[in-house]
C-alpha cells in the first residue's frame, strides 16, 4: 500500500475506533438513565437520537471505505452499495438537522424573553413527532438516488458519475448531476444557517445571564449556571460541525475550480465529512455530567467485583 492509502486507512480506522463504542456509549447511558431515573430530558432523546445517526454514518461509510482499501476484497454489489450509500446520506443529513434542532431548543430553555415562551411549550409537547418528521424529509429527499448506485461502472455509464471507491453513483444527466449538488447546498446550508443564528442568539443570552447571575438568589444561581454549562456544551458541539463542514466544503470548493482533482483532495473531504459522526461522542461524554457519572459508577462496580472474586480466590 502507498503511504497515502496507509495514512487514509489508519484516519478512517481511527474514526471508527472512536466512533463506533463512542455514540453506543451515548445511546445505551442514556438508555439506562431512561430506564432507572425520572431525570430524562427532552435535550437527551435529541442527543439519543443524533448518537444513533451518527454510528450509522460511521458503519456505512468508513468501515466500507476501510475494507475496501485492503487490495482483494469486494465485499458489495448493487444492493449493498444502496443500502451503504443511502444509508449514510439519510444519516448524515439528519445529523446536521438534529444538531441544529438541539441548538434552537438549547435557545429556547434559557431564554427568558416572553415572546419565545409559547414555541417553548409547542416544541416540548411535539418534540418527538418533530424528530419523526426530520428524519421522514432526509429518507424522502435521498430516496431518488437509490436507483443510480451501482458496485461496477456500467457500460452506460456518464461522464457524471461519483467514485465513492467503493460504489459508484452514476447521473446520467448534467441536470441530474447538479440538481443532487443544489439539493445538498439548500438542505444542509438551511440547517447550518439555522444552527448558526440559534448559537449566536445563545451566546447573547449567556451574555445577559453573566450580568444578571452576580443579583440572583444562590438557589436560581445554581440552576442558571447548569443551564449554562449544559448551553455551552451544545456551543462546543454546533462549533465541531461547523469547523468540520467548513473543512468538508473547503476541498469541495477547490476541486471544483481544477479540471481533475487528485484523490487525496477526495480523501480528504470524505475525511472530514466523516469526523463528526466519530468526535461528536467525545464532545457529548466529556461535557455531559450525568453519563461521566454513570460511566465513573460503571468502572467503580466493575473493578469492586473484580476485587472481591480475586478475595474470594
Amino acid at each position: 500500500m502507498e503511504v497515502q492509502s496507509i495514512l487514509k486507512t489508519s484516519g478512517f480506522i481511527l474514526l471508527e475506533t472512536v466512533g463506533i463504542p463512542g455514540n453506543l456509549t451515548v445511546m445505551f447511558t442514556f438508555l439506562i438513565i431512561k430506564l432507572y431515573s425520572n431525570k430524562f430530558m427532552m435535550t437527551d432523546i435529541i442527543l439519543t437520537n443524533l448518537a444513533f445517526v451518527n454510528l450509522l454514518a460511521v458503519i456505512s461509510r468508513c468501515i466500507p471505505i476501510t475494507v475496501t482499501d485492503f487490495e482483494g476484497l469486494t465485499i458489495f454489489n448493487d444492493n449493498s452499495c444502496r443500502l451503504s450509500v443511502y444509508t449514510y446520506r439519510v444519516s448524515r443529513g439528519t445529523s446536521v438537522c438534529l444538531t441544529s434542532l438541539l441548538s434552537c431548543y438549547q435557545f429556547l430553555i434559557i431564554t427568558s424573553n416572553s415572546r419565545w415562551v409559547a414555541l417553548k411549550q409547542i416544541m416540548a409537547r411535539s418534540l418527538c413527532p418533530v424528530i419523526l418528521c426530520l428524519w421522514g424529509l432526509n429518507l424522502f429527499l435521498y430516496s431518488w438516488t437509490i436507483p443510480i448506485i451501482f458496485a461496477k461502472l456500467k457500460s452506460n455509464s456518464t461522464e457524471y458519475t461519483l467514485n465513492l471507491k467503493f460504489c459508484f453513483v452514476v447521473f446520467q444527466s448534467y441536470f441530474s448531476y447538479t440538481g443532487n449538488g443544489l439539493l445538498y447546498i439548500v438542505h444542509v446550508f438551511s440547517f447550518v444557517g439555522l444552527m448558526v443564528l440559534a448559537s449566536g442568539s445563545i451566546i447573547s443570552v449567556l451574555h445577559q445571564h453573566k450580568m444578571q447571575v452576580e443579583n440572583i438568589r444562590t438557589s436560581s444561581r445554581n440552576r442558571s449556571m447548569a443551564e449554562i454549562k449544559a448551553t455551552k456544551a451544545v456551543l462546543l458541539l454546533v462549533a465541531l460541525y461547523v469547523i468540520l463542514f467548513g473543512l468538508d466544503n473547503f476541498f469541495w470548493i477547490y476541486s471544483l475550480t481544477i479540471p481533475r482533482a487528485p484523490s487525496i483532495i477526495s480523501d480528504a473531504r470524505v475525511f472530514y465529512a466523516s469526523c463528526y459522526s466519530s468526535l461528536s461522542p467525545v464532545v457529548i461524554i466529556s461535557t455531559n455530567k450525568r453519563i461521566r457519572k454513570k460511566l465513573k459508577y460503571a468502572i467503580q462496580s466493575h473493578w469492586s467485583e473484580k476485587n472481591n472474586v480475586s478475595r474470594g480466590n
